[in-house]
């Protein structure tokens, strides 16, 4: 075997990830404190906040990449207090507080506790924490740590009680556990749409529950409204995809009376339309604040999202092509292309080429309708309804086709939900499970049937001893 300089790999590691210099005053990056917090790089016997009470850390909370606080779910203690959950905000200076805008906005009323770099007073009105004083070491020893993949790994605090017992189950006994998750979970969506349509009929169901499809989390509730208030048939011009356009946009509320000035022929085409119709919705026109347009990304902002379901409204909502796409025999990815070429939108020579009416038009043509969002439309709308429907008309044959489609269609993107549940179910470890979209329902419904009833210590979840409970070869002990 040859010989390798003892301290090779030492240097490849100081080649690849030089640290910074740390020069006095260095103030390190937002996201070395995301990190340090993360991985409690800290000694956390002797921490307190700036106002000198002390400060427990029952669990740090979870990374949140999206929108909003930094860490989700945090359990702390604040003295001898009873502990508190909640968000953890983390800032380099305690001024970021308000100058990023969180003292108004809503999706920070949670944080119960903010962390900064160094100060010796905060200004955000609730605990707060100085990270500099409490490191569990010098930040010049940390830096390399902090400039290594290490920081990416997952720390032990975010893997739930039930990794262990999931990890002693066989393939096919963890496989089978996740599918029936999936299962249930599509059931709970097939009731949900079998209740609605008892009150607005099964068109309504199916029109409400695909623009609500469209909010993608962050918008959920306000494209259901719009949907409440404007029905498929609601069209003043049927056929007009514009007058469609114009209508969804402008009881949205999110037709602005500024975009002249970049898209003078796209917005007098609407407005033109709109001016006709925004009498009878007086009173009724949602708020700028109904909203949720920080975090979301360009392919999803609702401008763009409405335009897609106006073209299903100028070309009349596809209920009918359903239920000659589910006769259709062929795979699983060709099911999945026809499905999105069902939902799919005619030419639209603008929102191809915008994200939103104030965007500079794009480099190539963008579809209204990806292969990412019609998976989240097929597994989260279409299918749970095509099941209700069966269900309802006491159709066993088309119950077990619309099963079976469900359990074979594609793995849809994958997302921060996703990569949590994971994390807490597997310990971020990929075990050998379908590459299908049931797998990655199947793992969010075991998330939040169990750990979103329990906190982030897993305190009194059910789940551990439940897998626990089952044999190796799956069946009760």
């Amino acid at each position: 075997m040859p010989r390798l300089p003892a301290d090779l790999y030492r240097r490849w590691l100081g080649a690849a990830f030089p640290p910074p210099a740390l020069h006095e005053g260095f103030v390190p990056p937002e996201r070395w404190l995301q990190q340090i917090w993360r991985h409690q790089r800290l000694r956390r016997d002797a921490l307190r906040t700036l106002d000198g009470e002390a400060l427990t850390v029952l669990h740090p909370g979870f990374w949140n990449r999206a929108a909003g606080p930094d860490f989700r779910g945090a359990i702390l203690r604040f003295g001898g207090a009873a502990a508190v959950r909640g968000d953890v905000e983390i800032d380099l200076v305690p001024s970021g507080w308000r100058g990023h805008r969180h003292a108004g906005n809503p999706a920070y009323h949670g944080v119960v506790l903010h962390v900064v770099w160094d100060a010796r007073q905060d200004g955000a009105g609730r605990p707060a924490m100085a990270l500099r004083e409490h490191l569990d070491a010098p930040l010049a020893e940390l830096a390399p740590w902090l400039c290594s993949d290490a920081p990416r790994l997952l720390p032990d605090n975010v893997r739930g009680q039930c990794v262990a017992p999931l990890q002693g189950l066989s393939p096919e006994t963890l496989g089978e556990l996740v599918r029936q998750a999936a299962l249930a979970r599509l059931a709970r969506k097939s009731g949900a749409f079998a209740a609605r349509a008892r009150h607005a009929g099964w068109h309504r169901a199916l029109w409400e529950g695909l623009l609500g499809g469209l909010g993608f989390r962050h918008n959920v509730w306000p494209m259901r409204r719009v949907a409440e208030l404007l029905g498929p048939d609601d069209n003043p011009s049927p056929g007009d995809v514009v007058a469609a356009q114009a209508c969804l946009l402008g009881v949205a509320g999110l037709l602005p009376p500024d975009s002249a000035a970049r898209h003078p022929t796209q917005f007098r085409a609407l407005w033109d339309r709109w001016w006709h119709e925004r009498d009878r919705f007086h009173g009724l026109i949602l708020p700028a604040d109904a909203w949720r347009l920080g975090g979301v990304r360009p392919a999803n902002h609702p401008q763009r999202r409405l335009a897609l379901a106006a073209h299903w409204m100028s070309a009349g909502p596809p209920f009918g092509a359903l239920d000659g796409w589910m006769a259709d025999a062929g795979d699983a990815r060709e099911t999945a292309e026809s499905l999105r070429c069902i939902l799919g939108a005619g030419p639209d020579d603008f929102w191809e080429r915008h994200w939103t009416l104030e965007s500079p038009a794009l480099a190539a043509g963008q579809p209204l309708l990806g292969h990412s969002r019609a998976t989240d439309l097929a597994v989260s709308v279409v299918l749970p309804w095509l099941l209700a429907r069966a269900a309802a008309g006491s159709d066993p044959a088309m119950r077990q086709r619309v099963e079976e489609r469900y359990l074979g269609w594609p793995a849809g993107e994958d997302n921060a939900v996703l990569r949590l549940a994971r994390q807490r179910l597997l310990g971020g470890a990929r075990r050998v499970l379908p590459g299908t979209a049931a797998t990655q329902q199947g793992l969010i419904g075991l998330a939040q049937d169990f750990c979103a009833h329990a906190d982030a210590l897993c305190t009194g979840c059910r789940l551990p001893d439940l897998v626990r409970g089952l044999a190796p070869v799956g069946v009760p002990g």
